[in-house]
């Protein structure tokens, strides 16, 4: 008994307890101002986190979710510094992701390419494209209100990112555990032949959340731009790692060797409250990114059966 239940909550335990231990150790871990922010930067990662766990529900990679995003930025902040709606640029950037996904599912599903080389091709359009619509010149000024505070707004005492973060955390979660479609997606991951035979239309899934999460990309595009002020072709490339990190660290808990909704949220927390109590701590930049790393690689073996069904192990076959 006490072995399942290490295994099923050990690593959330283990968070509580890096948590819990910076708390103690640092005066300013605690309070309120700092806590916030440690759930602001968690909203920007955890998003584009749930993105890739829902492509990787139906064992399929999107390794383009940040030059996605980093795309759909520029074409917001395009759209707001040229002074247009904000209404029109929000859709605009949602829009952008939602294409882009879109072509990573026909990619894999239609073209018959493995998602890991599909999505790294879109990756890299994307980050053309963002550079030819800037020339490398990031868009920055004194936004309008009306687009800021969409992730500077506050609503009952709580930042709009912490909102926007639980809104999209309980959409996964239905989707996945409440409604036939999630029972479809996941089906199609845990065995996309047999799902097939029992009637699954498997493509249609794996395009879908291929989709999904271009979309997620393309919200967390917009909050970025919205809490910046700015949009940059790379603004995004900094949470790449950290996304992947967050779902692998995530499988590890809940729901051992499968992506999950609060694995995934669970996880996003622990890292960013990682990386800001080894800055209070005084440690330098760089113990951050070993840490990551192995982290990364932990997360990988204790999840190796999951991971193993995924497009970058048994799809490099060229064969559907």
């Amino acid at each position: 008994m006490i072995r399942s239940f290490l295994a099923t909550y050990g690593t959330a335990l283990a968070g509580v307890i890096v948590i819990a231990g910076f708390a103690i150790a640092s005066p300013v871990f605690a309070t309120w101002p700092n806590i916030t922010l440690i759930l602001k930067e968690t909203a920007f990662l955890a998003i584009l986190a749930l993105g890739f766990a829902l492509a990787l529900t139906t064992a399929e990679l999107d390794l383009s979710i940040a030059e996605v995003a980093s795309l759909a930025a520029v074409v917001t902040g395009a759209l707001v510094h040229s002074g247009h709606p904000a209404l029109l640029a929000v859709a605009a950037g949602l829009s952008v992701g939602l294409v882009c996904g879109a072509m990573n599912g026909i990619a894999v599903t239609r073209l018959h390419v493995p998602s890991l080389i599909a999505t790294l091709g879109i990756a890299a359009m994307a980050k053309g494209v963002g550079f030819l619509i800037t020339q490398g010149v990031a868009f920055v000024g004194r936004w309008p209100v009306e687009f800021t505070g969409i992730a500077r707004g506050t609503f009952l005492g709580l930042s709009n990112l912490v909102w926007w973060l639980g809104l999209a955390g309980l959409a996964c979660y239905i989707l996945l555990k409440w409604t036939k479609l999630g029972a479809h997606l996941e089906a199609t991951g845990e065995a996309d032949e047999a799902a097939r035979l029992a009637g699954v239309r498997t493509a249609a899934m794996k395009r879908l959340a291929l989709t999904l999460a271009g979309l997620f990309a393309g919200a967390t595009a917009v909050l970025l731009a919205a809490s910046l002020s700015s949009a940059a072709p790379n603004m995004a490339a900094d949470h790449f790692l950290y996304a992947i990190a967050a779902v692998l660290l995530g499988m590890t808990m809940f729901e051992p060797g499968r992506p999950n909704v609060p694995g995934t949220l669970m996880a996003a927390v622990t890292l960013k409250a990682l990386g800001n109590g080894m800055i209070l701590m005084g440690a330098a930049y760089y113990w951050q990114d070993i840490a990551l790393g192995a982290i990364i690689i932990a997360s990988v073996a204790l999840s190796a059966g999951s991971l193993g069904r995924a497009a970058f192990v048994k799809k490099l076959n060229l064969r559907r």
